[in-house]
């Protein structure tokens, strides 16, 4: 199989991107696809705290950190790298990787690349996706609305889709759903994984005490977002998954969560 890349990014902050590159990470560990992840909040990431031994912090700005990333596709001994972007990368990293032909490349078919766009509720966010739109041509392009704050998004209207996503091909919507505040605060406070915490097991895989109620309501979240991300071509692909379509033509296709 190819060697298969997806970013988790978006420029305007607070949108809870880090939450879904986290949530990625789980699923695929659930469906036992090993991956590797790195971490672009330098100095101090957040994703590497919660994935110490699979995650790397990295400056995207540095040349040599950009080899770390893409020059060991081929190498690296599991076939997924997942790239979290800090607030405010996710269009200086798709403008540096098209100035120096990664995109392309991945046009191209020499490896698989995926981006999630996590936005926010306001239109100023929703703006990103005209920004966005010049880079995602060719590549799997997901736009993934994050509700685990209980953020309330105004409805996209035919006239808002046909604004927004009348250039983006083949794009697909997805829902991020709400987490119980407890359970979130809980499983981050723990410093586990979600898959850990479901297990009542410690950062080192050693029984733990974590609430049965608690972890009822991750494991229900982690279900949501396993037909949520199930339902995506680069994710059925890595995971075996069938059923849902992978959409096409104009306009992003909806997939909700139940």
């Amino acid at each position: 199989m190819k060697p298969v890349v997806i970013m988790v990014g978006a420029d305007k902050g607070g949108v809870g991107k880090t939450t879904i590159a986290r949530a990625l990470l789980d699923h695929l560990h659930r469906n036992n696809v090993l991956a590797r992840a790195f971490d672009t909040e330098n100095p101090r990431g957040t994703l590497q705290r919660f994935y110490p031994n699979i995650t790397e912090i990295i400056d995207l700005h540095n040349v040599a950190d950009q080899m770390k990333v893409l020059d060991t596709l081929e190498t690296a001994k599991v076939p997924v790298t997942v790239v979290d972007l800090k607030a405010g990368n996710l269009s200086y990293a798709l403008d540096t990787f098209e100035k120096i032909g990664v995109l392309q490349a991945a046009r191209d078919g020499m490896f698989e690349m995926g981006l999630i766009h996590v936005v926010g509720p306001a239109i100023a966010s929703l703006d990103e996706l005209q920004e966005v739109t010049p880079y995602v041509q060719g590549i799997d392009y997901y736009v993934a609305r994050n509700f685990i704050n209980e953020t309330n998004f105004f409805e996209w209207d035919e006239k808002t889709y046909q604004r927004y996503f009348q250039n983006v091909n083949e794009a697909r919507e997805i829902e991020i759903p709400k987490l119980n505040e407890m359970a979130a605060e809980q499983v981050d406070l723990a410093n586990v994984t979600y898959k850990n915490f479901i297990d009542n097991k410690d950062a080192d895989g050693k029984p733990a005490n974590f609430s049965f109620v608690l972890r009822g309501y991750v494991k229900k979240w982690c279900d949501d977002l396993d037909a949520e991300f199930g339902q995506l071509r680069l994710i059925q692909m890595l995971t075996g998954a069938g059923g849902g379509s992978t959409g096409g033509g104009s306009g992003a296709s909806k997939a909700k969560a139940k």
